[in-house]
């Protein structure tokens, strides 16, 4: 049996994911869990975790999207502007 750290996607470890597939939390009352502080306790080291999927950056917004969630019109901006 081995075991991996499981990370979410701000890299923090969340869990451990068995050999067998199995997702283990970190829950002292789990019996999953337990056999896993004793596989530790035996000397063995779980795999590191996978590193996360970076998160894209999103897209950049047009001049018009940007006025479109300002809930403007060019006319309306215009008429702020004094233009």
């Amino acid at each position: 049996m081995n075991y991996k750290k499981h990370v979410n996607d701000q890299g923090v470890e969340v869990s451990l994911i068995r050999s067998d597939g199995w997702s283990i939390p970190f829950d002292p009352a789990n019996t999953d869990y337990q056999a896993y502080l004793r596989w530790l306790e035996d000397g063995n080291t779980p795999l590191p975790a996978d590193e996360p999927d970076p998160i894209p950056e999103p897209e950049p917004l047009t001049a018009q999207q940007k006025l479109e969630a300002a809930g403007l019109t060019v006319e309306e901006l215009k008429g702020l502007l004094g233009l």
